[in-house]
């Protein structure tokens, strides 16, 4: 238990982006994603289907015209610095943020499509 109380100190002190990579090198080396990990944990309650989704991965699919007002507001949301924010943004289309709560979600929806581009939440 040691140890698991140590690793939790540690994720704690991680900043949002630290911890977003954090989470692509669990996946990418053990194969797994956050959802398939959650899904059991929960006790398998989303196989029902009757329950509503909680939590959504906000994707941008097109940047629009104003794309300089766009890269400013992922930059904002996500933490990352200006370069990581272009590339995502000229890279559409590209999950912005991943497992956020539905309020959350549409917050930065509307941030985005203010800013004047396309937004899925998924």
């Amino acid at each position: 238990m040691a140890k698991i109380d140590e690793l939790l100190e540690s994720i704690d002190s991680l900043t949002v982006v630290e911890l977003a990579d954090l989470v692509s090198k669990i996946e990418e080396k053990y194969g797994v994603t956050a959802a398939a990990v959650a899904a059991p944990a929960a006790g398998g309650a989303v196989a029902g289907g009757a329950e509503e989704k909680s939590s959504f991965n906000v994707v941008l699919t097109d940047a629009g015209a104003n794309k300089i007002q766009v890269i400013k507001v992922v930059k904002d949301i996500t933490g990352l610095g200006l370069k990581d924010a272009k590339d995502l943004v000229d890279g559409a289309p590209k999950t912005v943020k991943e497992n956020v709560a539905k309020d959350q979600a549409e917050e930065m929806k509307t941030k985005l499509t203010e800013a004047g581009a396309t937004v899925e939440l998924q």
